[in-house]
């Protein structure tokens, strides 16, 4: 079991994607990320999020994403944060996101 003090060092914020590109070089298909966590400014990402959401449907999207994993480099990409997501029943990603409006940067807890 974790404790309370090992959740609270994984940092997780609401950002917003700014644009969302498809990245074919990726080994399995996904989406090249730019997001606004307000101030702690413009991370990217890939995201396997092909499957139930298109580039226009991400964009002014909110998104829950863990903001301090050290980057890791997919096909070329340095992907800085982690998009959040639970897989629906076909394995395809389904999107945490907040179910209102909130400031960006705002910490999950």
């Amino acid at each position: 079991m974790a404790t309370i003090d090992e959740f609270q060092q994984i940092d997780m914020r609401v950002g917003r994607v700014l644009e969302a590109r498809p990245f074919p070089e990726a080994r399995k298909p996904a989406y090249q990320l730019t997001i606004d966590f307000g101030p702690l400014g413009v991370k990217r990402s890939s995201a396997q999020l092909t499957a139930l959401y298109t580039p226009r449907a991400l964009e002014g999207r909110l998104v829950v994403a863990v903001v301090n994993f050290p980057p890791r480099r997919i096909a070329g990409f340095e992907s800085e944060v982690l998009v959040l997501g639970v897989p629906n029943a076909e394995g395809a990603v389904v999107l945490l996101e907040p179910e209102r409006e909130v400031p960006l940067g705002g910490r999950v807890f």
